[in-house]
């Protein structure tokens, strides 16, 4: 967790992130942003996490300087990784030696202790490619708007979410991370297994206000604890299905131990909070434990939650990162050569109607795979997965090469 704290005014160097796809970006996100420089923080720490917080005083008062701000951390993506691990439990029996009434005693005993096989992660953020799309919630969406809880609609339309609608929500967000979809794709989206990541507009979520506007409405509030938050998503590869093909290697090792196979996310969240003394230490996890143990906590976590000046939450956009997608292009013959190329795919016209989709591509044009496809990827890792479980390895460094790439002293040979 990178916390940020400066006193003084605060400038921002020039950044042009902006939404890759014009159908989802609002139109305020599609020109870059006024030049500006980076500003220069007094005082920062990181966590495991790995999110940045800023308590500065310009990013609660001004919406411009917090849009500017949001934009330039934009420009660095997530970490993700797949981690692997296996363990397996030991019982082993111990002699205990007892004294009791200047008698020595002597006994037997049984304990368990886990055993670690393997732990090692690969790194699968490096092939994140192109710039962020920025995203926001659908109005219809339950989404925390300046309350400490969920709310639908916008300005004075606002409303609390209903528990059916919170749960909906909910199930269908897990789902989307699950298969990878874009997050502005709603749970009406016409999943199909042919074109999974393509972007219907019927599906497409974006609030009506834009991420400016957002950034004025926190602004705006004069909460004493709120908070603002930007969430980054990637997005592109159907993660469920990676996972089991990754378990599916490793059981294809004989191993029968107990097996985790999960993707982790870290340095996702980019969060604005209140600038004062007591937002700057609930911010900090050890006076915040001290909170805890004296009991004072709970009265604070009351007036955040009641009061009409306490804590407030803007948990409404983020920027979404490309693993893949699928992208309309110009009409062209491919030449022969790619017949039987592995991505053959790429070149080869999708005729929506034959498909069974109710939205045909425009005349003359097509659709093509942009990024590296996760069948692709695992060609080249499952090897390195496999050898990785047989060996034992445990390393706490993500791998970012499988091990039987060519070393590029190799690759100068001539005739390799």
């Amino acid at each position: 967790m990178l916390i940020i704290d400066a006193e003084d005014s605060v400038k921002f160097k020039q950044d042009s992130v902006g939404g890759s796809n014009p159908s989802v970006a609002s139109s305020s996100l599609q020109q870059p942003p006024p030049t500006f420089e980076e500003s220069v923080a007094d005082h920062f720490f990181t966590s495991r996490s790995g999110d940045i917080i800023s308590h500065d005083a310009h990013l609660n008062d001004d919406g411009e300087a917090l849009y500017r701000f949001l934009l330039s951390q934009a420009s660095t993506p997530p970490t993700v990784i797949l981690r692997c691990q296996g363990s397996h439990n030991e019982t082993h029996t111990r002699m205990v030696h007892s004294h009791h009434n200047g008698h020595s005693r002597m006994k037997t005993e049984q304990y368990t202790e886990s055993i670690t096989d393997f732990d090692f992660c690969i790194d699968v953020g490096q092939y994140i490619f192109g710039e962020p799309t920025h995203w926001s919630y659908a109005d219809s969406t339950p989404a925390y708007r300046g309350r400490m809880y969920q709310e639908v609609g916008i300005s004075e339309e606002k409303r609390k979410a209903r528990k059916s609608e919170r749960k909906a929500a909910k199930a269908w967000d897990t789902e989307r991370t699950r298969r990878g979809f874009p997050p502005w794709i709603g749970s009406d989206y016409a999943w199909r297994e042919d074109q999974s990541y393509a972007t219907q507009a019927n599906g497409v979520l974006r609030s009506s206000w834009t991420l400016r506007q957002w950034a004025d409405d926190y602004c705006a509030s004069r909460k004493y604890l709120k908070e603002f938050n930007y969430n980054k998503i990637a997005y592109g590869w159907n993660f469920e299905a990676i996972r089991v093909a990754a378990i599916s290697t490793i059981n294809s090792t004989h191993y029968r131990g107990d097996l985790s196979v999960q993707f982790e996310t870290s340095q996702n969240v980019v969060s604005v909070r209140s600038h004062n003394r007591l937002s700057r230490a609930l911010s900090n996890r050890w006076i915040k434990f001290l909170l805890f143990l004296t009991f004072i906590y709970p009265f604070i976590w009351l007036f955040k939650r009641f009061h009409s000046r306490g804590g407030g939450r803007w948990d409404v956009c983020g920027g979404a990162y490309a693993l893949k997608r699928v992208e309309q292009t110009a009409k062209q013959f491919a030449p022969d050569v790619h017949a039987e190329s592995p991505f053959r795919d790429v070149f080869e016209t999708v005729d929506a109607t034959a498909q069974g989709s109710s939205l045909a591509n425009p005349p003359g044009r097509r659709t093509k795979v942009v990024g590296m496809r996760e069948g692709e990827w695992f060609r080249q890792w499952e090897g390195t997965i496999r050898r990785a479980v047989q060996n034992r390895l445990q390393d706490r460094q993500p791998l970012t090469m499988p091990d039987d790439h060519p070393a590029h002293q190799t690759l100068a040979l001539d005739g390799y």
